[in-house]
């Protein structure tokens, strides 16, 4: 009973996370008419400041500190911590110029652009399944760029750069909390900098819409650690493939944001290409659901061949 209620429960922080991620073209909106920079630069102050609240309330803070000791590990963050800039700024600047669709296909390929990575970066063999997957993918670029007129940049850039992030993160052994606050320690300096220049140009909008608007922007720390904790609570409760497949609901909700409450268009070649990303997902998925069970069974297989020897 209780492994079942845990299970719930990890549902629900799962999708809660990624319901929340998906949400966000609808909140960066809300700061204009603050540019893409500004939003970016607040965002990472706020981000700091907000995780320092939750290391000293999750007193996490031995672990933050044995981060910043090891050179290793704080310097592989700190390169972490350039790409999930590149990578939170593409995003937002897609979403204030009417790219939502675009930002929800970044997302909707990264998986595929993380075991092209694989393969490229650590030497790791592709399945077939994984091969029919990346040229489904190559196929869909193809087509989006022949619709677009031009390659779907904000796309690539989100994909490419949450997958090196992933990639960069999977080498350091530490807690998303301790990791987060440390990238965005790294990253609050040069934020406050890019405020104080905006502010001494006359290009700060924060909080020139008034009080409200100003309150808004303390909460793109909150947006950001938020989804981060319930995320971390679901992955101690939900398989690897159940968070796979949550993972697609980010995008999706995107999607629909672009398409129904933005009203983007969608010509199609735009049809065609994300059809043929959806097939490449469900190529993907079913590929790693299959390896799993294949793996799962050889492990319990192993143990009766033992055991046979034994006697």
């Amino acid at each position: 009973m209780d492994r079942v209620s845990d299970g719930r429960r990890g549902m629900l922080l799962g999708v809660a996370a990624y319901a929340m991620w998906g949400l966000f073209p609808l909140y960066f909106p809300l700061l204009e008419p603050s540019g893409p920079v500004e939003i970016l630069a607040q965002r990472l102050v706020w981000s700091l400041l907000t995780m320092l609240v939750v290391v000293a309330v999750l007193r996490r803070g031995r672990g933050v500190l044995a981060l910043v000791r090891d050179r290793r590990s704080a310097g592989l963050l700190a390169v972490a911590a350039c790409a999930i800039s590149l990578n939170w700024g593409v995003y937002i600047g897609g979403v204030v110029t009417g790219h939502v669709v675009e930002t929800a296909l970044g997302y909707y390929i990264n998986p595929l652009v993380t075991v092209g990575m694989g393969v490229l970066v650590l030497g790791e063999r592709l399945r077939l399944g994984q091969w029919v997957a990346i040229a489904l993918v190559v196929a869909a670029v193809a087509v989006l760029t022949v619709g677009y007129g031009r390659p779907p940049w904000i796309a690539l850039v989100l994909a490419f750069s949450f997958a090196t992030y992933g990639l960069l993160k999977k080498t350091v052994s530490a807690g998303a909390v301790e990791s987060l606050t440390v990238e965005t320690g790294v990253l609050f300096l040069p934020a406050l900098a890019v405020l104080a220049v905006l502010g001494v140009t006359g290009q700060a909008q924060a909080g020139s819409q008034g009080f409200g608007h100003a309150l808004l922007f303390t909460t793109t720390g909150l947006v950001t650690a938020v989804p981060l904790l319930c995320f971390g609570a679901a992955t101690t409760r939900l398989s690897l493939s159940t968070i796979g497949l949550l993972q697609y609901l980010t995008p999706t909700i995107q999607f629909l944001i672009g398409v129904l409450v933005e009203g983007e268009a969608m010509p199609t070649s735009r049809w065609i290409g994300f059809a043929l990303v959806w097939a490449a997902l469900v190529v993907l998925s079913v590929e790693a659901l299959r390896h799993q069970r294949g793996g799962a069974q050889r492990a319990t297989t192993a143990p009766s061949r033992k055991s046979e020897r034994v006697r």
